[in-house]
């Protein structure tokens, strides 16, 4: 029996702002926008090449506070492009990062192995995102 994650939800103080950065500064696909009277709102988007959704609006439950989510990993197979796609977009961003025993440390992962090198953004209601660079995935 296959599990398959297909929409996390971010919650938003505005879905319009919201819906702007995903779709038009991301470049992610508007999947849906519906609403269902004043106070119900669902916008959902894709990042280009995944099968997992964003979901974000208004009235739909959880009652998470505005940008309460944290660590949610997309993956790149070019980490440098991504962060170059990231800066011409004017998002901020952490730069590429990797772990040492030391901790976080600025740069490349010196042998770029995959799940080695880490870009961190977030939304504009705070929510941090990290991209991941995976050339050959461990499935």
């Amino acid at each position: 029996m296959d599990w398959k994650l297909e929409v996390v939800v971010a919650p938003v103080a505005d879905v319009e702002r919201a819906r702007e950065f995903y779709v038009d500064k991301l470049g992610f696909r508007l999947d849906s926008d519906y609403t269902a009277g004043e106070s119900f709102r669902v916008v959902q988007v894709t990042p280009p090449g995944s099968a997992c959704s964003i979901v974000f609006g208004t009235g739909l439950g959880g009652g998470q506070p505005p940008g309460t989510l944290k660590g949610a990993q997309l993956v790149v197979n070019d980490i440098e492009a991504a962060h170059a796609f990231l800066e011409e977009r004017g998002v901020e961003n952490t730069g590429p990062h990797h772990f040492t025993e030391t901790g976080q440390t600025p740069g490349l992962d010196p042998t770029r192995r995959d799940y080695g090198t880490f870009v961190w953004f977030d939304d504009p209601d705070g929510n941090t995102w990290a991209l991941q660079e995976v050339k050959n995935p461990a499935r």
